[in-house]
């Protein structure tokens, strides 16, 4: 089982990274992905990943945080090309609910991790809320150049979803699959072919039922795995299996 994204940096886990880990192997967990949301969260990373085997990360900026942080592609092909351990571009993408930064810093933003990631042949991470038609049409001008795309904590309709499988991306689900108001994404999911999705926490948020408004962490993606493979009618293990190999063909192959 692989936590595709979570946020190690952050607090509660950060300050108790021992256990966090310990009950991350405890339920099976064989490789955590801490994902960089700003600079000073990356320069966190980079020591974290140091802390564990299982622990790898990622360079990007967050659309929230692109007001701040002025990012190049040449910026995060240095530190890709640096660290073994560092395997993904992101997150990155747009966010026009809260726009806590203007749409064209975001845009901006978003063409650099794509520029970098067609240059590293790295998997892009990408965060979309309220921006289903920018993401798709920008993504779709880079359709020719095999760009490995992660949308992570997947919300988007069915149609964005069909729209972004011509782009052969993946799909991760988040605890949010197991919430009483999720049944139209529950859709999307069984709709999902099952080569490609993953499974995720973003801990320490959106804790799944039955930990809904606790901090999450990685060990709770035990119950999205199993909410999932219910959504599929499929067994766990099988889930499990499928995510697990799908994590690691996108990001090891």
């Amino acid at each position: 089982m692989i936590d595709s994204h979570c946020h190690l940096d952050h607090e509660p886990l950060l300050s108790d990274l021992t256990n966090v880990i310990r009950r991350s192997r405890d339920i099976g967990i064989k490789k955590l992905l801490t994902i960089s949301t700003s600079f000073e969260s990356f320069e966190r990373i980079k020591t974290i990943i140091q802390k564990d085997k299982m622990i790898y990360g990622t360079i990007g900026i967050h659309p929230h945080e692109t007001k701040e942080n002025k990012i190049t592609s040449d910026i995060i092909i240095k530190n890709i090309t640096e660290n073994d351990k560092i395997i993904g571009i992101g997150e990155t993408g747009l966010d026009f609910y809260y726009n806590n930064s203007d749409k064209d810093n975001q845009i901006i933003s978003f063409k650099e991790h794509i520029e970098a990631s067609i240059k590293t042949n790295s998997p892009l991470i990408i965060h979309s809320r309220d921006a289903e038609d920018e993401t798709f049409n920008i993504l779709n001008d880079y359709k020719d150049k095999n760009l490995k795309i992660l949308m992570h904590c997947f919300t988007g309709s069915l149609n964005f979803a069909k729209k972004l499988l011509t782009l052969n991306a993946f799909f991760s689900a988040s605890g949010i699959i197991t919430f009483k108001n999720s049944a139209e994404l529950q859709e999307t999911f069984r709709f999902l072919p099952l080569d490609k999705i993953l499974i995720e926490t973003d801990s320490p948020f959106l804790a799944p039922v039955p930990n809904r408004g606790k901090k999450n962490e990685p060990s709770f993606i035990d119950y999205t795995a199993q909410k999932l493979a219910d959504i599929k009618n499929i067994s766990k293990l099988e889930l499990v299996n499928f995510t697990t190999d799908n994590f690691n063909k996108l990001f090891f192959d």
